[in-house]
């Protein structure tokens, strides 16, 4: 059952609305106030009054129509759901006409479900622990800090600190995990190799973790020079993680490099290579301002590739996200310096489907 309304005279004001705990009639109840005006922008209203006052209703305009909770102006405030013209559907919470607070938003290309900040869509808001699957990205700054050297105790890691940034309201258990998979780094542009790549890798196999590599990728030298470095200085076995390439140039490398359509063939080159090399993805590390200001020059890479994505902070990246990077001053039982700490975008179930889909064949 739906129930028809239309502005006298104006059939493209035709809303349908669902029946239910949100439809016109459980708002306008026969022994309540009812109440058909305009709001301050000349927004058709249908709503309910209390003691005078405008407390809930139906708003509708040419962009679509709003119902829920109102206050005195008639503005959306508290609980409502909004559907737009172009079919786009919210429900949650809402101060001041905007979108404020814990919502769920599906449209034609996206289903967003979080926290909304100022009517902008912060992301999921992520509670931490033991049943999430952490892991760990080293390099040579896990073995170095000035001129001191470090071993890592392999046996002996637990992750014990996510990182100074992450909420600790966040936090519903007490923080010690097991690392259940590790990244190393291999490479970076034509020359650089990480010398404790292979003794870190030998001893992450000997403790049974899934392990992984990664380049750095650097806008100076070509790509496919980059990735048969990258190839020729790897270990890949069947059931390792998914080689991963880390792109974080700064704005001036991007315009040395020719801009971000030159940056984005270069790194389609390597992916590319790698891909053909090893028969799988390669997942694309990135940071979250890169997300915003660059991916969607790339919509094939965007929606054709799985992200691990670095944003320092409590809510989940809003994007196609294989692996948080939470923060990059955790730390591990085992590893005296900082250590970057990740969470896998899913639980055990899910992880158990990437590593047998999407693993190295």
């Amino acid at each position: 059952m739906v129930t028809r309304y239309a502005e006298r005279g104006d059939s493209s004001m035709a809303v349908y609305l669902p029946q239910g705990p949100l439809s016109l009639e459980s708002m306008l109840r026969p022994h309540e106030g009812k109440v058909l005006t305009r709001d301050a922008l000349g927004r058709l209203v249908i709503g309910r009054i209390q003691a005078d006052t405008l407390v809930s209703g139906v708003r509708i305009d040419s962009a679509g129509f709003y119902a829920g909770q109102m206050n005195r102006r008639g503005e959306a405030c508290g609980h409502g759901f909004y559907r737009s013209a172009d079919g786009t559907y919210f429900e949650g919470h809402w101060a001041h006409d905007q979108r404020e607070g814990f919502g769920l938003s599906i449209g034609p290309d996206h289903l967003k479900v979080g926290t909304w900040l100022r009517n902008q869509f912060r992301g999921e808001h992520v509670s931490h622990h033991s049943q999430r699957i952490y892991g760990i990205d080293i390099s040579r700054y896990q073995h170095e800090k000035g001129r001191r050297r470090f071993a890592i105790n392999w046996q002996h890691m637990r992750i014990r600190h996510l990182g100074r940034r992450i909420n600790q309201s966040s936090v519903i258990d007490q923080v010690d995990y097991p690392v259940s998979f590790v990244y190393i780094k291999s490479t970076e542009g034509v020359t650089i190799e990480n010398k404790y790549y292979e003794p870190d890798d030998d001893a992450v196999r000997r403790q049974g973790l899934p392990v992984g590599a990664y380049h750095f990728f650097s806008t100076r030298t070509p790509a496919a020079d980059q990735a048969y470095h990258f190839l020729a200085n790897t270990r890949f076995r069947s059931g390792d993680l998914p080689p991963m390439l880390d792109i974080e140039p700064t704005d001036m490398m991007i315009d040395e490099i020719g801009g971000p359509m030159a940056l984005f063939e270069s790194i389609r080159e390597w992916l590319d290579i790698v891909e053909r090399h090893t028969n799988c993805h390669p997942l694309l590390y990135v940071n979250q301002r890169f997300v915003n200001i660059y991916l969607p020059l790339a919509p094939d890479l965007k929606d054709g590739y799985h992200f691990w994505i670095a944003r320092y902070g409590e809510y989940k990246p809003d994007i196609h996200l294989d692996i948080w990077q939470l923060s990059g001053d955790g730390h591990v039982s085992g590893i005296i310096p900082e250590c970057d700490i990740n969470v896998f975008n899913g639980y055990q179930g899910q992880w158990d489907d990437f590593l047998r889909t999407q693993t190295i064949p």
